[in-house]
């Protein structure tokens, strides 16, 4: 079976969703599949000592990355669009004259739908969508669009248009499934859901002790810490850290450690600054090498999100945060997140946007030590039971395989005889 994946972002890359990708292209490649990635050159958060090539081969040339020439990401709005363009005309290229079986969609950007009619008249060929974000919902709690305006529409247009261009499509929730289903007209019988997941070998637990970033940052051992890592943008609604902060600056045992890039850093530390508080650092965001490292700094670590904008969502930090084996503290919408969060004791939750209630809850927290360790340990447990990348990513082969073959060569199918 060939694969092929059009896609926006890919390693040396520092981006959500990367890992899903790459994982499933190389379980693909473990079960004899071969994969195509087309995507274009590197361009965001992309460490300088890092090298790359154009084009390579992995896994014996069962993997062939394709990155074609693009012109660089930058912050212009207008600039982003046309280059989401311009590589959308590039993938339909390829999805039109390459030779594959099945085509592998990603849900970033949300224009990648609007080729899929084009492709399914011309081709023929069965698609997966990949549903990491509901649009236009995520313009919308954002605050990028109004609910019902004009770019609401628009974007309920391309959806529409994506979904019904699928063959399957893979939520990462059963939120998101079900949302799909109530509001998106979608039918039950085309969604299948897949959890993302955590390479559990890859991040793992690291004790205070034996982490090298408190001597290279210079950070004291002996203080509670609370730790953000990530994308620094308007969905992630940092607000809520830093004003937290600034009601926790007499806690003197309590630091926040932020660290990440994005649109809105430079914002966020000058806000640091007119606040004139100093239990805020801001560090340069960390090779994904260094994940276990990074949440390892902390006693607790962050989940966020902007009001209205997390109720489908499970984002693949907290999974990162509880493979580290600490505890999670999530200012976050109801939903999946935080019914684990609460049905399996692995960390604590309060109302996005509620900076009062997250004040309570990190206090709490550092008051009892004891507590953040268990529950700790209650994550990282929870991650080897459900979500490795072992039973993620076969379930990923499994649907792809069955859009192509009608289920005949299932792998879950051939394991369980």
């Amino acid at each position: 079976m060939k694969v092929i994946f059009p896609f926006s972002y890919y390693y040396p890359e520092q981006c959500a969703g990367i890992f899903v990708v790459d994982d499933v292209m190389h379980r693909l490649a473990d079960e004899g599949d071969e994969s195509k990635l087309y995507v274009p050159t590197p361009t965001r958060n992309v460490r300088q000592d890092v090298e790359w090539k154009r084009h390579e081969l992995l896994c014996a040339g069962k993997i062939k990355i394709h990155r074609f020439r693009m012109y660089q990401e930058g912050k212009n709005p207008i600039l982003r669009a046309l280059r989401y363009v311009l590589c959308e005309v590039v993938y339909l290229h390829h999805l039109l004259w390459d030779d594959y079986d099945v085509a592998f969609i990603d849900s970033t950007p949300p224009i990648q739908g609007l080729k899929l009619p084009i492709v399914r008249l011309l081709r023929k060929k069965p698609v997966v969508y990949n549903v990491q974000d509901l649009f236009p919902d995520t313009l919308s709690g954002t605050g990028l669009a109004k609910k019902g305006g004009i770019l609401w529409k628009m974007g309920s247009w391309v959806a529409r248009v994506t979904y019904n261009s699928s063959d399957k499509l893979i939520a990462i929730s059963e939120d998101i499934k079900r949302t799909l289903i109530d509001e998106k007209g979608v039918s039950e019988e085309k969604i299948e859901v897949v959890y993302n997941w955590v390479d559990q070998n890859v991040v793992v637990p690291v004790a205070k002790e034996d982490n090298p970033l408190f001597e290279e940052f210079n950070i004291s051992r002996d203080k509670f810490h609370v730790v953000y890592a990530g994308n620094i943008g308007n969905a992630q609604n940092i607000d809520v850290i830093v004003d937290s902060a600034k009601e926790m600056v007499e806690d003197k045992d309590v630091n926040f450690l932020i660290f990440g890039t994005g649109g809105l850093k430079e914002q966020f530390v000058e806000k640091v600054k007119n606040y004139g508080i100093d239990n805020v650092k801001f560090f340069p965001l960390q090779p994904m090498e260094g994940v276990s490292l990074v949440y390892g700094l902390g006693d607790v670590c962050v989940v966020s999100c902007k009001p209205g904008l997390g109720g489908a969502a499970m984002p693949s930090k907290m999974l990162s945060i509880m493979s580290a084996g600490r505890a999670v503290v999530a200012s976050f919408d109801e939903g999946e997140l935080t019914y684990i969060l609460k049905n399996y004791n692995c960390g604590m939750y309060a109302p996005a946007g509620n900076v009062q209630a997250f004040v309570q809850m990190v206090r709490t927290m550092a008051s009892d030590r004891k507590l953040c360790e268990e529950m700790g340990k209650n994550a990282r447990k929870l991650i080897l039971e459900r979500f490795t990348r072992e039973y993620a990513t076969l379930r990923y082969v499994d649907i792809i395989r069955k859009v192509t073959e009608n289920g005949e060569n299932s792998v879950l199918g051939k394991r369980s005889n």
